[in-house]
Parts: structure tokens; C-alpha cells; sequence
């Protein structure tokens, strides 16, 4: 070690040496970083990146080795042959750029480390060939030690070199491998001149064709520069060229193809742009939402086609109306979101909304054939409904949903109340769907009364809802949702399996009435579920009342005539449930074969104070005598009630008066006290039923 460094220090000139090292370390970087390009990449283009980095090994390591020689001090050295000085260049280049391609041909095998040998023993090769390329005045003698040595560092530090780079394990590693380059060209150089020793020797003329170390110089320069330029200069070519497909790559990433638009990652990241600007801003920033109208409709009647050309006419239109600090983007099938800054007050947003509005009222015109394109739009502001971009396009399309549903072409802000009440909705539909298999569900049952004897005559079956953590939800609150998602289907066989087999149960023989909703009229297997209900509770089908309301007919009149005349083909009896408040009740009750009809407690609870609603009863009473079709009143809570409906004519009763809707325990006490009170009836034969 102390011979090497004393080599380095006494035997060369410290300038020359410190070029040298410049050279050595720029070069190693340099060829590092594009034989981790040439591992990057495939096909034609990885071949180019190591020929460049092979040309770029070589002129270091061939510039490193005569910049030494430059600097090494003695006299006897007289110039270079020309042939074997060009062959030591040749043999630079050939074997690093062999090592590299050996390296490079594996992702994690021993090649990589066969190739830094490689490497590394072309740094041999070219080291001892420019040896041989010495002229002196004198005898040339190599140390053997010191010539092995040197070719196992030079072998060693060639396989680190490429190792570092093929296996990284930190982000410095291209560091080392460029210093391992270093070091092998280093210690090969500085050790293997170690071992050279120069015995003087008078000789006889020298050639004309030697190169003299000017030459050599200039030689080195011109290489290095060149090659230093070129590797610049392509890898700066493949930088712009890598940055410009990047942005390419970004542009793609964040708009819609279709359109041109910005998509939803483009806008959200406007958004966050805008939002970081509004920080000390007083202004607001607005995000507006809108979807076409009948977008499915064109879509699905005239193609795919029709709908991508709605589309790009929905674009154009946009481009053509926004203004500075306006941007639209296309963030789902047929929806767009506008963002626009420097919002002071909502009138400027609803202009907003009409200036789109306006645009969009131009005809598309498709294969000759014009469409009139409408949308619904629904906004939210920054700050005041959220601080986020997601949770300003979430709440903005949550107010184009409220729109769409208010009507075409509505505008209408984000309305924290109404999106509590939407999302209380939705909580409800989740739970829904899982609560006839939790055993949540139970019947409830509100007798109905004959109005002349009062006695029970049949119970109406109610559902209600016994909620894990809400406690008991109201019908009213979750029948609806359960009609929207189809659960009611489910939910209403399960009530008429149960309701006949608890009434099959009973000693007092009254009917039950069982509400059908419109979904389950709809239904083509209502018909068997009620017979299998019948079948497996052994129910009597007389006693089994349906109650059906005109909503449920008017939308297929023809289909549920014909369930309707499937289900009285059991036995079961049909009645009209809510009467009075269709559409055309008359002709309802003409065309169906009802066996009973339910006066709507909107009626009965003005009895007594609005002539109109007594008229109506009355009317109702009177066609129903006509047509020999039983009728009754729902919502009776008072014996005035009782005394107008007794007087018209009605036959039976439900209500307050009589019993609030009770469980089946209760309910079971009440046909227990309505048989007593019958059995008392029969063995006082002088009591007098009481007309009310």
C-alpha cells in the first residue's frame, strides 16, 4: 500500500493526476447513469444506450490511463505507437461495452456480476496494451504480483460496479457504482505502475511514427470532450423526450378522451389548486354539477354513437360559453362539473347555471333528427359547504340529484338539511335489507268493528320495524324505501305466510286484511304465494282479505286484472283500500271485482265539519248498496263518527274508537274479551244491542 502511494506521490506530477481523477470521476458518473437507462429499457433503444455508455466506459478509462502517463515523471519515456495506442481505445470500448451487454442481459442472476468481471478485465486489457504502446530509451520490466493484483481489483471493483446498480438497496447506490468504477480504473493504473520498472538502455534511432505526448493530449481532449458532449446531449434529448411523453402520459390521465375535458382526477386537482389560492381570499369558489336529461334514452334507441356525438356537442357547447376562471370537466357517463373562482354571491352561480343552460338549448341534430338536451344542476361552495375538493363534487352532485328529482332544467343549491334526510334514507335502505333475516319485523293488528253490533269482525295486519339501535321506525318512514328498493317484494310474502299462520291459530274465526303494494301487484308469483301461504297455515282463503290500492292497478290494468282474478280464484276476498283519492276510483271499481271498499281516513276525520267530506261518504255508501259491495270506514275516533257513519249506512269500522294497532298478545285479549262478550249476549236474551 505504502508503494502504491508512494508511486502516486513521487512518480507522478499532482496535476496531471488530479485531471485525471477529474476525468475518471465525470466519465464513471456519467456511465452509470446510462447503464441504469440501458437496464431500463427494450428492444432497439436499449442497444443504443449501451453503445453510448460502452463509448463513454472506454474513452474514460482509455483518457484516465494517458493523462497518468502524462503525469508519470521519466525521461526515458520517449512517445507512443500509433497502432497499439488506437488497438488500447478499440479494447476499452469493445470490452466494457461486452460487459455491460453481458450485465444487463439478467434482472437478478449471476450475469450481472459475470459482466462487471468483464468489465473490469477490459480495464485490464486496455491498461497493459497502452502499456505496451510505451516507447523509452530503455527496458520495460512488469512486477507479476503487482500486475495480478491490479487485474483482481480492476475484476473485483467491475463487478461491484455493476452490481450496485442492478441491485440497488438504497438510493445512493448509484453513487457507489460510480465510485467502484473509479476505484477499478484507479487501482489498476496506480498499482499495476507500481510494479513498472524502467532499466536504461542506449537504443537505436527512434521511429518517425511515434506519438508524441502533445498529441496524446490533444488525442484525449478531443475524445473526452466529444464523448462527454454526446452523452450530454442524448441524454438530454431523452430527458425532454421522457418529461414531454410524461406530461403526455398526465394530460391523458386527467382528461376524458371523448370530450377533451378535464376528468375527474383533472378537476379535483384544479380544485385543490384553487382551493390553496382561496386561503386569504374572501371570495368563494363554486362547484357546479349537472347530467343530461333522456341521456339513457337517446343512448339506448339510437346507439352508442348517438350518445359519444351528444357528448362532444355537450363540449363544445361548454367551451363556447364558460368564461376566465371557469373550467368544465366530464366526470361520469353524461355528467359534467364546472368550477368556477372569485364567487361573491350565489345570484352569479345560478347565472352560471342559465348561461350553460342557455348553451345547451341549441337541437343536436343526429343522423337528421333533432333532440332538444336538458340538464338538472346542483352546486355547493367553498368554504361554506366543504373545504375539500371530493367533498365539494360529493355534495354538488348530491344538489343535482335533489334537482333531477324536483324536475328538468332545476337549479338548486346544496341543502344540508335535505342531504341529512337523504342520507338517514340511505342508512334505512342498508339496514332494510338485512331485517327480515335479523328478525326484526313484527305484526301488529287493528281490529275492525261492525257498526251496528260493535263486534270485531276482522284485524288489519300492520308491520312495524323493531331498529337494533334506532328503536321502532314508523311504516310511513320505511315502507316507501322498501317499495324503491324492491325489498318490499320479500318483505310482503314473509307478512303473508305469518299473518295466516297466527290467524289459523285463533278460536274467534274473524278475517284478516292484508295490504298489497303496488311492487307486489306486479309481482307474477303474488298468486302463489298467497295459495302457499293458505296451504301451509290450513287458513280458511274466506278469511283472508287483500287490500289494494288504485296506484298499484292504474300502471298495468291488464296484468293485474288478471293476478287479481288468479288470487279471488283461491277464495281470497279483494277490497279497494284508500278510495276516494285516485285518479279515476269509478272506473276502477267498475272494471275490479272488489269485494269490499275503504273509505280513506282523510274523509272520515272531517265527518261533522265539512259538508263536502259527508257528501262524498255518502255518495260512496250509495254506489256501494247499488253495487252490493260492503263498505268501510277508516279513522274512526269519535261516536260522532260512529252516529253519521251508522246513519249513512256504513258496515264496518276501524279505528281509535275501538283499539289503537296492538301486538299479538294484546290482540289476542280482544277477540278473548269479544267471544265473552258474545256468550254473555246469547244467555241474556233481554239485552238490547246498543245503536250508537
Amino acid at each position: 500500500m505504502l508503494s502504491v502511494l508512494a508511486c502516486i506521490a513521487f512518480d507522478h506530477d499532482p496535476v496531471f493526476v488530479g485531471l485525471a481523477a477529474v476525468i475518471l470521476v465525470i466519465g464513471a458518473l456519467v456511465t452509470m447513469r446510462l447503464y441504469a437507462r440501458v437496464r431500463r429499457t427494450e428492444g432497439a433503444l436499449q442497444y443504443l444506450w449501451l453503445m453510448l455508455s460502452g463509448m463513454i466506459a472506454g474513452g474514460t478509462i482509455w483518457s484516465t490511463h494517458f493523462v497518468s502517463m502524462l503525469a508519470y515523471k521519466s525521461p526515458l519515456l520517449l512517445g507512443y505507437d500509433l497502432p497499439l495506442t488506437a488497438l488500447s481505445l478499440v479494447i476499452a470500448i469493445v470490452g466494457t461495452t461486452l460487459g455491460l451487454f453481458v450485465a444487463a442481459l439478467t434482472r437478478k442472476s449471476v450475469l450481472i456480476e459475470v459482466g462487471g468481471f468483464i468489465f473490469g478485465g477490459s480495464i485490464a486489457a486496455m491498461h497493459y496494451t497502452g502499456i505496451a504502446a510505451i516507447q523509452m530509451s530503455g527496458l520495460l520490466l512488469l512486477d507479476h504480483t503487482y500486475v495480478v493484483v491490479s487485474v483482481l481489483l480492476a475484476c473485483l471493483f467491475g463487478m461491484l460496479a455493476t452490481s450496485r446498480i442492478a441491485r440497488p438497496v438504497t438510493r445512493f447506490c448509484k453513487y457507489g457504482s460510480a465510485l467502484a468504477f473509479t476505484l477499478a480504473v484507479g487501482t489498476l493504473h496506480y498499482v499495476g505502475m507500481t510494479g513498472v520498472e524502467i532499466v536504461p538502455l542506449k537504443l537505436g534511432p527512434v521511429s518517425s511514427d511515434l506519438v508524441s505526448n502533445t498529441y496524446v493530449g490533444i488525442a484525449i481532449f478531443v475524445i473526452m470532450v466529444t464523448l462527454l458532449l454526446l452523452a450530454v446531449l442524448t441524454y438530454s434529448i431523452d430527458a425532454k423526450n421522457e418529461e414531454a411523453a410524461s406530461g403526455r402520459i398526465d394530460h391523458l390521465a386527467r382528461h376524458d378522451p371523448l370530450t377533451g375535458l378535464a376528468n375527474r382526477a383533472g378537476i379535483v386537482n384544479l380544485i385543490n389548486r384553487r382551493i390553496s389560492k382561496h386561503l386569504d381570499d374572501t371570495a368563494d369558489l363554486a362547484v357546479v354539477s349537472f347530467n343530461l336529461d333522456r341521456f339513457k334514452e337517446i343512448n339506448d334507441v339510437h346507439g352508442h354513437a348517438a350518445g359519444d356525438a351528444l357528448l362532444r356537442h355537450v363540449s363544445q357547447a361548454l367551451s363556447g360559453c364558460l368564461q376566465d376562471g371557469e373550467m368544465a370537466s366530464r366526470v361520469a357517463s353524461h355528467e359534467f362539473v364546472i368550477v368556477r373562482d372569485a364567487v361573491f354571491t350565489r345570484h352569479e352561480v345560478n347565472a352560471l347555471c342559465k348561461r350553460i343552460q342557455k348553451s345547451l338549448s341549441t337541437p343536436f341534430i343526429f343522423n337528421e333528427e333533432s333532440f332538444q338536451v336538458k340538464a338538472s344542476f346542483g352546486y355547493a361552495m367553498y368554504p361554506k359547504d366543504s373545504k375539500t375538493a371530493g367533498g365539494l363534487i360529493e355534495y354538488a352532485e348530491r344538489a343535482m340529484k335533489q334537482a333531477r328529482a324536483a324536475g328538468s332544467d332545476r337549479i338548486l343549491a346544496y341543502d344540508p338539511a335535505k342531504d341529512e334526510e337523504n342520507r338517514e334514507r340511505s342508512a334505512l335502505a342498508i339496514d332494510l335489507a338485512h331485517a327480515l333475516e335479523r328478525g326484526e319485523f313484527e305484526l301488529y293488528y287493528q281490529i275492525q268493528n261492525n257498526v251496528l253490533t260493535r263486534r270485531v269482525t276482522g284485524a288489519e295486519v300492520l308491520l312495524r320495524w323493531h331498529h337494533p339501535e334506532r328503536g321502532m321506525i314508523p311504516p310511513f318512514k320505511f315502507i316507501p324505501i322498501a317499495e324503491e328498493n324492491g325489498h318490499i317484494v320479500g318483505i310482503g310474502a314473509w307478512i303473508i305466510k305469518t299473518a295466516c299462520r297466527e290467524a289459523a291459530s285463533w278460536d274467534n274465526p274473524i278475517k284478516i286484511a292484508v295490504n298489497v303494494a303496488p311492487v307486489q301487484l306486479a309481482d307474477p308469483d303474488l298468486p302463489i304465494v298467497v295459495e302457499r301461504a293458505l296451504v301451509e297455515s290450513g287458513l280458511d282463503p274466506q278469511r283472508l282479505e287483500l287490500e289494494i290500492t288504485e296506484s298499484g292497478i292504474i300502471s298495468d290494468t291488464g296484468f293485474a286484472l288478471q293476478v287479481i282474478h288468479q288470487l279471488k280464484a283461491l277464495g281470497v276476498r279483494i277490497a279497494m283500500d284508500d278510495f276516494g283519492t285516485g285518479y279515476s276510483s269509478l272506473a276502477t271499481l267498475q272494471a275490479f271485482p272488489f269485494d269490499k271498499i275503504k273509505i280513506d281516513r282523510e274523509f272520515v276525520k272531517d265527518l261533522g265539519r265539512n259538508k263536502q267530506s259527508e257528501a262524498i261518504i255518502q255518495a260512496t255508501i250509495i254506489l256501494s248498496r247499488s253495487l252490493g259491495i260492503p263498505v268501510l270506514a277508516e279513522g274512526v275516533e269519535t261516536e260522532d263518527h260512529m252516529v253519521l257513519l251508522a246513519r249513512e249506512g256504513c258496515s264496518e269500522v276501524q279505528g281509535y274508537l275501538f283499539s289503537k294497532p296492538v301486538a299479538i298478545g294484546e290482540l289476542r285479549h280482544q277477540l278473548r274479551d269479544d267471544m265473552a262478550m258474545q256468550k254473555d249476549m246469547e244467555t241474556v236474551p233481554s239485552l238490547k244491542v246498543r245503536v250508537a
